[in-house]
């Protein structure tokens, strides 16, 4: 049997299309493939992106930025020296990219400019630390991506 051109242009569209539908549906049924948004409410965090944006802006004009440190006992966060503790409120949230059950939030309660988050809840590798707190009615966001 004699196959002409146009055949085969057919027989290779057809196994273009079988080698696509393949690997589509190989990704949208393997358990192996999990495709877990960052967030949840994905949109919704999307929706008050600027607000984030403001927030950030706040942070950088201050004198000094919160700022973070390594210790035996943890990360230790510290606030602006400048500032009431007192006055300082919000959350702190470290999310680890490679394990969303890792997750977790901190309420800041401060009695001196310094926030310690426990060794006991941090595992070696790369975690992006969220700070986001208020300083009389002026809020702020501090946000980095760090190696523990």
């Amino acid at each position: 049997m004699k196959v002409n051109w146009g055949t085969a242009i057919v027989i290779a569209f057809a196994a273009f299309i079988a080698f696509i539908m393949y690997f589509v549906i190989n990704m949208a049924t393997n358990d192996k493939y999990n495709h877990d948004l960052v967030v949840e409410d994905y949109y919704q965090q999307e929706l008050k992106f600027q607000t984030d944006i403001d927030k950030e802006e706040n942070s950088k004009n201050l004198k000094t930025n919160v700022s973070w440190k390594k210790t035996k006992e943890g990360i230790l966060v510290e606030f602006p020296k400048n500032l009431d503790v007192k006055k300082i409120k919000g959350t702190v949230f470290l999310y680890r990219p490679s394990n969303k059950k890792l997750d977790f939030e901190i309420p800041i309660s401060l009695s001196d400019h310094n926030l310690l988050i426990p060794d006991n809840k941090l595992l070696d590798g790369r975690w992006n630390i969220s700070i986001d707190w208020t300083y009389s009615n002026e809020s702020y966001l501090y946000k980095e991506a760090i190696n523990y």
